[in-house]
Protein backbone atom coordinates (compact mmCIF):
# COMPACT_ATOMS: atom_id res chain seq x y z
CA UNK A 1 0.00 0.00 0.00
CA UNK A 2 1.30 3.56 -0.78
CA UNK A 3 0.05 6.90 0.88
CA UNK A 4 0.62 10.08 -0.21
CA UNK A 5 0.84 13.36 1.75
CA UNK A 6 1.75 17.33 1.03
CA UNK A 7 1.75 20.36 3.04
CA UNK A 8 1.26 23.69 1.58
CA UNK A 9 2.37 27.16 3.03
CA UNK A 10 -0.52 29.62 2.81
CA UNK A 11 -3.58 30.82 4.42
CA UNK A 12 -6.52 28.56 5.52
CA UNK A 13 -8.73 30.97 4.60
CA UNK A 14 -9.05 30.61 0.65
CA UNK A 15 -8.10 26.69 -0.02
CA UNK A 16 -6.27 25.71 -3.32
CA UNK A 17 -8.61 22.59 -3.11
CA UNK A 18 -11.29 21.48 -5.49
CA UNK A 19 -15.12 20.81 -3.60
CA UNK A 20 -15.52 17.77 -2.00
CA UNK A 21 -11.67 16.76 -2.28
CA UNK A 22 -11.13 15.13 1.78
CA UNK A 23 -13.22 12.96 3.73
CA UNK A 24 -11.95 13.81 7.31
CA UNK A 25 -10.61 17.03 9.09
CA UNK A 26 -8.32 16.68 11.78
CA UNK A 27 -7.51 20.09 12.95
CA UNK A 28 -6.60 22.35 16.13
CA UNK A 29 -7.21 25.60 15.54
CA UNK A 30 -5.54 28.65 17.26
CA UNK A 31 -7.63 29.47 20.24
CA UNK A 32 -8.86 33.02 20.49
CA UNK A 33 -7.96 35.05 23.19
CA UNK A 34 -4.69 32.92 24.42
CA UNK A 35 -1.86 35.04 24.73
CA UNK A 36 0.19 32.94 22.78
CA UNK A 37 -1.99 33.71 19.35
CA UNK A 38 -2.81 37.53 19.84
CA UNK A 39 0.06 38.45 17.22
CA UNK A 40 -1.68 36.07 14.55
CA UNK A 41 -4.68 37.46 14.94
CA UNK A 42 -4.01 41.09 15.48
CA UNK A 43 -2.14 40.24 11.29
CA UNK A 44 -5.05 38.42 10.22
CA UNK A 45 -7.19 41.78 11.85
CA UNK A 46 -4.97 44.75 13.73
CA UNK A 47 -9.02 46.03 14.97
CA UNK A 48 -8.00 42.69 17.33
CA UNK A 49 -5.15 44.65 18.81
CA UNK A 50 -6.94 47.90 18.96
CA UNK A 51 -9.55 46.24 21.49
CA UNK A 52 -6.98 44.10 23.76
CA UNK A 53 -5.47 47.41 23.68
CA UNK A 54 -9.20 49.03 25.12
CA UNK A 55 -9.40 46.14 27.25
CA UNK A 56 -12.18 44.83 25.77
CA UNK A 57 -12.31 41.14 25.91
CA UNK A 58 -15.70 40.55 24.26
CA UNK A 59 -15.09 42.55 21.38
CA UNK A 60 -11.31 41.04 20.95
CA UNK A 61 -12.65 37.38 21.20
CA UNK A 62 -16.06 38.30 18.76
CA UNK A 63 -13.13 39.42 16.06
CA UNK A 64 -10.90 36.51 16.48
CA UNK A 65 -13.47 33.95 15.59
CA UNK A 66 -14.49 36.28 13.07
CA UNK A 67 -11.53 36.32 11.46
CA UNK A 68 -11.22 32.51 11.51
CA UNK A 69 -14.77 31.87 10.58
CA UNK A 70 -13.59 31.99 6.57
CA UNK A 71 -11.84 28.56 7.26
CA UNK A 72 -15.40 26.70 8.39
CA UNK A 73 -16.52 27.84 5.36
CA UNK A 74 -14.19 26.52 3.29
CA UNK A 75 -14.13 22.88 5.23
CA UNK A 76 -17.62 22.95 4.34
CA UNK A 77 -17.03 23.35 0.84
CA UNK A 78 -13.73 20.77 0.58
CA UNK A 79 -15.13 18.02 2.77
CA UNK A 80 -16.79 15.06 0.62
CA UNK A 81 -20.67 14.38 1.31
CA UNK A 82 -21.11 13.20 4.72
CA UNK A 83 -17.31 13.65 5.45
CA UNK A 84 -16.08 14.34 9.35
CA UNK A 85 -14.59 17.25 11.05
CA UNK A 86 -12.78 16.66 14.01
CA UNK A 87 -11.72 20.12 15.43
CA UNK A 88 -9.91 20.21 18.60
CA UNK A 89 -10.08 23.47 20.82
CA UNK A 90 -9.83 24.80 24.77
CA UNK A 91 -11.48 27.64 26.10
CA UNK A 92 -9.47 30.87 27.09
CA UNK A 93 -9.50 32.28 30.93
CA UNK A 94 -7.86 35.74 30.58
CA UNK A 95 -7.84 39.24 32.38
CA UNK A 96 -8.03 42.33 30.73
CA UNK A 97 -10.34 44.63 32.86
CA UNK A 98 -11.69 41.46 35.26
CA UNK A 99 -11.27 37.93 34.77
CA UNK A 100 -13.18 35.93 32.76
CA UNK A 101 -13.72 32.66 31.01
CA UNK A 102 -14.16 33.11 26.83
CA UNK A 103 -16.00 29.89 25.53
CA UNK A 104 -14.24 29.11 22.54
CA UNK A 105 -15.85 25.69 22.11
CA UNK A 106 -19.63 27.20 22.37
CA UNK A 107 -18.84 29.92 19.94
CA UNK A 108 -17.27 27.67 17.60
CA UNK A 109 -19.75 25.21 17.81
CA UNK A 110 -22.50 27.61 16.52
CA UNK A 111 -20.40 28.79 13.75
CA UNK A 112 -20.01 25.21 12.17
CA UNK A 113 -23.62 24.75 12.34
CA UNK A 114 -24.04 28.35 10.57
CA UNK A 115 -22.17 26.83 8.29
CA UNK A 116 -24.32 24.20 7.26
CA UNK A 117 -22.06 21.51 9.37
CA UNK A 118 -24.21 18.78 11.46
CA UNK A 119 -22.95 18.73 14.88
CA UNK A 120 -22.35 15.25 16.40
CA UNK A 121 -21.77 13.59 20.05
CA UNK A 122 -18.26 15.40 20.36
CA UNK A 123 -15.50 14.26 23.26
CA UNK A 124 -13.20 15.97 26.00
CA UNK A 125 -9.38 15.51 26.70
CA UNK A 126 -8.23 16.02 29.81
CA UNK A 127 -4.77 16.94 29.94
CA UNK A 128 -3.57 16.32 33.38
CA UNK A 129 -1.00 18.43 35.42
CA UNK A 130 0.25 17.88 38.92
CA UNK A 131 1.57 21.83 39.23
CA UNK A 132 0.44 23.25 42.87
CA UNK A 133 0.38 26.56 41.41
CA UNK A 134 -2.49 25.46 39.08
CA UNK A 135 -5.28 27.04 40.61
CA UNK A 136 -6.49 30.30 40.03
CA UNK A 137 -8.25 33.67 42.36
CA UNK A 138 -8.07 33.76 45.72
CA UNK A 139 -6.23 30.03 47.06
CA UNK A 140 -7.80 28.75 50.05
CA UNK A 141 -10.02 32.01 50.65
CA UNK A 142 -14.37 32.15 49.12
CA UNK A 143 -15.59 33.29 47.54
CA UNK A 144 -13.05 34.59 44.63
CA UNK A 145 -11.59 30.85 43.32
CA UNK A 146 -12.04 29.64 39.91
CA UNK A 147 -11.89 26.18 38.89
CA UNK A 148 -8.73 24.94 36.61
CA UNK A 149 -9.44 23.82 32.95
CA UNK A 150 -8.03 20.51 32.57
CA UNK A 151 -10.17 19.77 29.55
CA UNK A 152 -10.28 20.51 25.71
CA UNK A 153 -13.10 19.97 23.06
CA UNK A 154 -12.63 17.40 20.47
CA UNK A 155 -15.99 19.39 18.59
CA UNK A 156 -17.14 16.76 15.63
CA UNK A 157 -19.19 17.82 12.67
CA UNK A 158 -20.26 16.37 9.16
CA UNK A 159 -21.12 17.45 5.98
CA UNK A 160 -24.71 16.94 5.35
CA UNK A 161 -25.82 13.26 5.89
CA UNK A 162 -24.37 10.08 6.32
CA UNK A 163 -21.62 9.19 4.55
CA UNK A 164 -22.26 6.22 1.79
CA UNK A 165 -19.48 3.97 1.28
CA UNK A 166 -19.09 0.69 -0.80
CA UNK A 167 -20.38 -2.28 0.62
CA UNK A 168 -17.88 -4.93 2.45
CA UNK A 169 -15.19 -2.75 0.30
CA UNK A 170 -12.01 -4.06 1.50
CA UNK A 171 -10.66 -0.77 2.20
CA UNK A 172 -13.46 -0.19 5.13
CA UNK A 173 -13.45 -3.64 6.53
CA UNK A 174 -9.55 -4.12 7.06
CA UNK A 175 -9.53 -0.46 8.95
CA UNK A 176 -11.89 -1.92 11.58
CA UNK A 177 -10.89 -1.09 14.94
CA UNK A 178 -11.24 -4.24 17.70
CA UNK A 179 -14.26 -3.84 20.18
CA UNK A 180 -12.19 -2.98 22.70
CA UNK A 181 -10.65 -0.10 21.14
CA UNK A 182 -14.32 0.89 20.00
CA UNK A 183 -15.76 1.09 24.07
CA UNK A 184 -12.63 3.25 24.99
CA UNK A 185 -12.06 5.81 21.82
CA UNK A 186 -15.70 6.19 21.31
CA UNK A 187 -16.17 7.29 25.44
CA UNK A 188 -16.61 10.88 25.57
CA UNK A 189 -14.30 11.82 28.09
CA UNK A 190 -10.38 10.66 27.36
CA UNK A 191 -7.31 11.10 29.58
CA UNK A 192 -3.72 11.27 27.59
CA UNK A 193 -1.32 10.82 30.71
CA UNK A 194 1.69 11.66 27.95
CA UNK A 195 2.38 13.82 24.58
CA UNK A 196 4.46 11.38 22.82
CA UNK A 197 5.17 14.46 20.60
CA UNK A 198 8.66 14.11 19.90
CA UNK A 199 9.19 17.68 19.52
CA UNK A 200 11.80 20.63 20.86
CA UNK A 201 10.75 22.79 23.11
CA UNK A 202 10.65 25.47 20.28
CA UNK A 203 8.48 23.59 18.09
CA UNK A 204 6.43 22.74 20.90
CA UNK A 205 6.17 26.72 22.07
CA UNK A 206 5.48 28.05 18.91
CA UNK A 207 2.68 25.36 17.92
CA UNK A 208 1.15 24.27 20.81
CA UNK A 209 0.74 21.16 19.17
CA UNK A 210 -1.61 18.25 20.68
CA UNK A 211 -0.17 14.44 21.35
CA UNK A 212 0.02 11.91 18.41
CA UNK A 213 -2.61 9.48 20.18
CA UNK A 214 -5.05 12.38 19.59
CA UNK A 215 -5.27 12.51 15.83
CA UNK A 216 -4.48 8.56 15.63
CA UNK A 217 -7.55 8.14 17.38
CA UNK A 218 -9.78 10.06 15.29
CA UNK A 219 -8.42 9.05 12.22
CA UNK A 220 -8.88 5.62 13.18
CA UNK A 221 -12.64 6.17 14.09
CA UNK A 222 -13.83 7.97 11.15
CA UNK A 223 -11.90 6.79 7.77
CA UNK A 224 -10.69 4.30 6.35
CA UNK A 225 -7.99 3.17 3.97
CA UNK A 226 -7.79 5.46 0.92
CA UNK A 227 -9.37 8.55 2.62
CA UNK A 228 -7.65 11.81 2.57
CA UNK A 229 -7.17 12.97 5.95
CA UNK A 230 -6.87 17.40 6.08
CA UNK A 231 -5.57 19.80 8.62
CA UNK A 232 -5.96 23.15 7.84
CA UNK A 233 -3.58 24.82 10.72
CA UNK A 234 -1.01 21.87 10.07
CA UNK A 235 1.81 23.46 12.55
CA UNK A 236 4.32 20.56 13.52
CA UNK A 237 2.66 18.29 11.11
CA UNK A 238 1.04 15.89 13.82
CA UNK A 239 -1.89 15.09 12.40
CA UNK A 240 0.20 14.15 8.70
CA UNK A 241 1.76 11.97 11.06
CA UNK A 242 -0.87 10.20 12.25
CA UNK A 243 -1.97 9.89 8.62
CA UNK A 244 1.22 8.11 7.93
CA UNK A 245 1.34 6.12 11.06
CA UNK A 246 -2.85 4.88 10.00
CA UNK A 247 -2.31 4.10 6.39
CA UNK A 248 -4.33 7.30 4.91
CA UNK A 249 -3.54 9.98 2.76
CA UNK A 250 -3.11 13.36 4.03
CA UNK A 251 -2.92 17.42 2.86
CA UNK A 252 -2.39 20.67 5.30
CA UNK A 253 -1.94 23.99 5.24
CA UNK A 254 1.03 26.13 7.22
CA UNK A 255 1.51 29.68 7.73
CA UNK A 256 5.31 29.49 9.33
CA UNK A 257 7.17 27.54 6.47
CA UNK A 258 9.97 27.21 9.25
CA UNK A 259 7.34 24.31 11.00
CA UNK A 260 7.10 22.83 7.80
CA UNK A 261 10.96 22.73 7.08
CA UNK A 262 11.54 20.88 11.04
CA UNK A 263 8.92 18.16 9.58
CA UNK A 264 11.64 15.90 8.28
CA UNK A 265 12.88 15.17 11.64
CA UNK A 266 9.75 13.56 13.05
CA UNK A 267 10.28 11.24 10.39
CA UNK A 268 13.64 9.98 11.46
CA UNK A 269 12.65 6.73 13.15
CA UNK A 270 8.80 6.37 11.51
CA UNK A 271 9.42 3.24 10.02
CA UNK A 272 10.75 1.33 13.67
CA UNK A 273 7.79 3.52 15.66
CA UNK A 274 4.83 2.34 13.28
CA UNK A 275 6.23 -1.04 13.79
CA UNK A 276 5.60 -0.61 17.29
CA UNK A 277 2.43 0.78 17.56
CA UNK A 278 1.13 -1.38 15.14
CA UNK A 279 2.58 -4.55 17.10
CA UNK A 280 1.23 -3.00 20.27
CA UNK A 281 -2.23 -2.89 19.06
CA UNK A 282 -2.18 -6.71 18.05
CA UNK A 283 -0.43 -7.42 21.47
CA UNK A 284 -2.68 -5.77 22.98
CA UNK A 285 -6.01 -7.10 21.72
CA UNK A 286 -4.41 -10.62 21.78
CA UNK A 287 -4.05 -10.43 25.48
CA UNK A 288 -7.75 -9.58 25.48
CA UNK A 289 -9.12 -12.03 23.27
CA UNK A 290 -7.40 -14.58 25.59
CA UNK A 291 -9.57 -13.79 28.32
CA UNK A 292 -12.57 -14.23 27.01
CA UNK A 293 -14.45 -16.66 24.79
CA UNK A 294 -14.65 -14.98 21.08
CA UNK A 295 -17.18 -16.45 18.30
CA UNK A 296 -14.96 -14.99 15.46
CA UNK A 297 -11.50 -16.40 14.43
CA UNK A 298 -9.46 -12.86 12.41
CA UNK A 299 -8.35 -13.82 8.86
CA UNK A 300 -5.09 -12.30 8.67
CA UNK A 301 -3.78 -13.27 12.38
CA UNK A 302 -4.08 -15.99 15.20
CA UNK A 303 -6.39 -14.75 17.62
CA UNK A 304 -9.98 -14.74 17.94
CA UNK A 305 -12.41 -11.28 17.68
CA UNK A 306 -15.73 -10.58 19.28
CA UNK A 307 -17.40 -9.78 15.89
CA UNK A 308 -17.86 -10.58 12.45
CA UNK A 309 -16.93 -7.15 11.53
CA UNK A 310 -13.12 -7.26 13.08
CA UNK A 311 -12.49 -10.68 11.22
CA UNK A 312 -10.75 -8.61 8.27
CA UNK A 313 -8.93 -6.10 10.41
CA UNK A 314 -5.58 -5.80 8.45
CA UNK A 315 -2.83 -3.54 9.99
CA UNK A 316 -0.17 -2.03 7.98
CA UNK A 317 3.30 0.00 8.80
CA UNK A 318 5.35 2.11 7.39
CA UNK A 319 8.57 0.68 5.45
CA UNK A 320 9.72 3.55 4.05
CA UNK A 321 9.32 7.53 3.71
CA UNK A 322 10.30 9.51 0.31
CA UNK A 323 10.31 13.26 -0.06
CA UNK A 324 8.20 13.21 -3.31
CA UNK A 325 8.11 15.89 -6.25
CA UNK A 326 4.38 17.11 -5.42
CA UNK A 327 3.53 18.04 -9.06
CA UNK A 328 3.78 13.67 -8.79
CA UNK A 329 0.90 13.28 -6.33
CA UNK A 330 -2.69 12.05 -7.32
CA UNK A 331 -4.54 10.58 -4.46
CA UNK A 332 -4.19 14.34 -2.29
CA UNK A 333 -5.23 16.59 -5.01
CA UNK A 334 -2.30 18.53 -4.89
CA UNK A 335 -1.76 18.86 -8.40
CA UNK A 336 -5.15 20.59 -8.49
CA UNK A 337 -4.51 24.48 -8.52
CA UNK A 338 -2.25 25.72 -6.91
CA UNK A 339 -1.89 23.47 -4.41
CA UNK A 340 0.98 22.01 -6.69
CA UNK A 341 5.11 22.18 -7.26
CA UNK A 342 5.47 26.18 -6.61
CA UNK A 343 8.10 25.81 -4.38
CA UNK A 344 5.74 26.19 -1.50
CA UNK A 345 4.38 22.85 -1.29
CA UNK A 346 6.44 19.82 0.19
CA UNK A 347 5.52 16.31 -0.57
CA UNK A 348 6.25 12.88 0.74
CA UNK A 349 5.17 9.18 -0.39
CA UNK A 350 4.93 6.18 1.92
CA UNK A 351 5.28 2.97 1.52
CA UNK A 352 3.02 0.44 4.04
CA UNK A 353 3.46 -3.38 4.18
CA UNK A 354 0.93 -5.70 6.17
CA UNK A 355 1.85 -6.18 10.06
CA UNK A 356 2.47 -10.37 11.06
CA UNK A 357 1.69 -11.45 14.04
Amino acid sequence: MQTEHAVHVDDARNLALPDDSVDLVVTSPPYPMIEMWDDLFCDLDPAVGDALDADDGERAFDLMHEALDPVWAELERVLVPGGIACLNVGDATRTLDEFALYPNGAELATRLRDHGLTQLPGIQWRKPTNSGTKFMGSGMLPPNAYPTLEHEQILVVRNGSPRQLEPKADERYEAAYFWEERNEWFSDLWTFTGTDQRLDEQARERSAAYPLELPLRLIRMFSTYGDCVFDPFWGTGTTTLAAMLSGRDSLGVELDRGLVEAFTDRLVDIEDRSSELAADRLDRHATFAADRETNYRADHYDFGVVTGQEQRIRLYAVEAVDATDPADLETTGATDGPLAADGATTGWTCEHTPVEF
